[in-house]
């Protein structure tokens, strides 16, 4: 009788599997723009409600009818600009040069990239949380000249959500997803269970590869860390950029959150980690060919 054969089920993709380094993201990668401008903000995933659309979607099979849709709220309370961080270009790549604004300003010709420092401002949402994230955010231009200008304008200043995004636009999602603890290669993996005559085990993988080399090769599906990892989803649609929380907030609050009491983000469809968790939002590195197309939200089911 021939032998069952399939393509494995446990994807490679991520691998390997392990822990973030935090509990929210940084961003390396962004997108090239030729003029100063914020490419990225953060808010506090709250919840999960329902959006009736108009869908404006030319070509679309529903076009001038209303769908539903599945949406997240994001928390935006405005994030403070703390300083500027300077870097300048060495043969290993970027090295941070300085930190004053004074001293960055005399030796601009020695400066390759300007980043802002900014901080989160917890206190103004929902979650009754105390302790700031801080992190650095990049800009957009080529020109250090200008770039510096722009960022010592908005030093001790707030940013908010409308300084960065528009209503319609399409924006990635960087994020740690939920943590899960260890597991095992059936949950992990998805590799299928045995039967009883399988050394008398069944939630394990049969072989750990060859004979030869003697070593256990990163491909064998085993146990160890599922979730708590950062995952980056591209191309999520901003539906609404709200002032007023009250507006989608149950009288109740949101089960698990609280409060929506800042500015907050509507998203198209499902994002990355639980809930309270800080999430990053970026301008889209790889936008469709529709980069912006603002929906008529007929009503957002709480």
């Amino acid at each position: 009788m021939p032998q069952k054969r399939s393509p494995r089920r446990g994807s490679l993709a991520f691998y390997p599997k392990k822990r973030a380094a935090r509990i929210y993201p940084a961003l390396s990668t962004y997108p090239q723009v030729d003029k100063p401008k914020f490419l990225d903000f953060a808010g506090y995933k709250a919840a999960m409600l329902h959006a009736i659309l108009m869908d404006n979607r030319k070509g679309s099979p529903t076009f001038g009818q209303e769908i539903f849709r599945s949406v997240t709220v994001i928390e935006c309370p405005p994030m403070k600009v703390l300083g500027i961080r300077a870097y300048r270009q060495t043969d290993r790549g970027l090295k941070v040069f300085n930190e004053k604004i004074s001293e960055i300003e005399k030796n601009l010709d020695k400066v390759f990239k300007i980043r802002l420092i900014v901080s989160t401002q917890p206190k103004l949402s929902g979650i009754g949380k105390k302790t700031v994230e801080l992190f650095e955010t990049s800009m957009g231009g080529k020109d250090v000249k200008e770039n510096f200008a722009f960022a010592k304008e908005w030093v001790n200043k707030e940013i908010a959500a409308k300084d960065v995004f528009k209503e319609g636009e399409l924006v990635d999602v960087v994020a740690v997803t939920t943590g899960k603890g260890t597991a095992g290669p059936v949950k992990r993996f998805g590799v299928t269970i045995q039967s009883r005559h399988a050394k008398e085990k069944r939630r394990h993988v049969g072989t750990l590869g060859q004979e030869r080399p003697g070593k256990v090769r990163p491909t064998v599906p085993m146990r160890g860390q599922l979730g708590f990892q950062t995952r980056t989803e591209l191309n999520k649609r901003i539906l609404k950029i709200g002032e007023k929380g009250e507006e989608i907030t149950p009288k109740s609050g949101i089960r698990g959150y609280g409060l929506v009491k800042s500015n907050y983000i509507l998203l198209e469809g499902s994002i990355p980690g639980p809930k309270k968790r800080l999430i990053r939002l970026r301008a889209a590195i790889r936008p469709s060919k529709v980069k912006l197309l603002v929906p008529e939200i007929r009503e957002v089911v709480r």
